[in-house]
């Protein structure tokens, strides 16, 4: 089969590999779909994840159909139509009893892409099914689906949840790429007073007006004066940082009101310098996380029922052996527009192959 191969810092390529095999009871091997591309994908090509070795397989989300189960697999079987979450879980160690399966020590967390081999490939071997796939409802399309394997839930979890977002209070979401859209989007469920997004791109603000903020402000224009004028001088009771460099991440540690939360989403490559200075005293609350996917069952459903606006957040779609084009574009995505690529094989018309915008 065809696959995109990591080759180290800089470099991977669409290329022949073998075809994957159920290794383990609870596997399964999926046909894919629709696929796409994270921004933590990115980190990885640019060597921010040094546990991935050379040869691994990219790619943690997927949509397909699955064509072989293991003997032990209970949820699914050969023919139905799933989505390949991010996290996998073994169900039986600490963490997962806890249903925190991004922690999983029983051979689960993030490991597709990451650890063992990916999703952005004709075929995928997914272990621990039963808490790993998640069959799909009918009406609701592959490319739509695949937006539920990473960043909603994501966003949702440890953005929105860890935050705290309550209703009637201020919130501030730094960085309006997908994962701070998805956030937004989100965190507007929990009918907060105002959504105010950070970015530095115009076009991603405007975007961010689209999926719900209600205030907007460029990264670099005072975005600290717009939150104070907007709160009265206290600051945002939730702040979530959706970027992962230092720079946003300090932004978001000094526009959190006294007794509020910063909740810590994007990936960071390089140290961030915590002002414990400035806030020993303001009973701060800083969350870090790394999904668990614990809320998937509940966003599909919502999905399913148009609560969630997953169509708006595909600006490209490719066909499946256009995964290194699809990377330059999402990689170049101030120049492109590209908020999420979605790629697709046209045998079971997972996604529309519209043309590629914007590119």
């Amino acid at each position: 089969m065809k696959a995109f191969v990591f080759n180290g810092p800089g470099s991977a390529t669409w290329k022949d590999v073998a075809d994957p095999r159920i290794e383990e009871p609870g596997d399964v091997v999926v046909r894919v779909d629709a696929v796409t591309i994270c921004g933590t994908d990115l980190h990885i090509l640019k060597g921010d994840v040094p546990d991935v070795p050379p040869g691994t397989v990219l790619g943690h989300e997927a949509v397909g159909e699955v064509v072989e189960a293991g003997p032990d697999v209970r949820s699914v079987r050969a023919g139905d139509r799933v989505l390949v979450s991010c996290i996998t879980a073994c169900g039986r160690c600490r963490y997962c009893r806890q249903a925190a399966y991004g922690q999983c020590r029983g051979g689960g967390g993030w490991t597709l892409g990451h650890l063992i081999d990916g999703t952005q490939a004709e075929y995928a071997r997914v272990p621990h099914a039963d808490l790993s796939v998640h069959p799909l409802p009918g009406s609701l399309p592959g490319g739509d689906a695949v937006l539920l394997a990473d960043i909603f839930p994501t966003a949702y979890e440890v953005g929105v949840l860890n935050g705290r977002v309550r209703p009637g209070e201020t919130v501030v979401v730094v960085g309006a790429g997908p994962i701070g859209l998805a956030a937004v989007a989100t965190a507007g469920l929990l009918s907060p007073y105002r959504i105010i997004a950070v970015d530095l791109a115009a076009g991603r603000l405007e975007a961010a007006k689209h999926f719900g903020a209600d205030a907007v402000a460029l990264a670099d224009e005072d975005p600290e004066r717009l939150v104070a004028d907007l709160t009265g001088g206290l600051g945002a009771d939730t702040v979530i940082e959706a970027v992962g460099v230092p720079e946003s991440f300090e932004l978001c540690t000094r526009v959190v009101r006294p007794g509020g939360h910063v909740a810590n989403i994007g990936v960071h490559g390089k140290p961030a310098v915590l002002h414990l200075e400035d806030l020993w005293i303001k009973n701060v609350t800083i969350t870090t996380g790394l999904v668990d996917t614990s809320s998937t069952p509940t966003l599909l459903r919502m999905a399913a029922a148009g609560r969630l606006p997953t169509s708006s957040m595909v600006t490209h779609t490719f066909p499946l052996d256009a995964m290194e084009e699809a990377y330059e574009v999402f990689s170049r995505a101030a120049d492109t527009g590209a908020l999420k690529v979605v790629l697709g094989s046209p045998r079971h018309d997972a996604v529309s192959l519209r043309p590629t915008e914007g590119a």
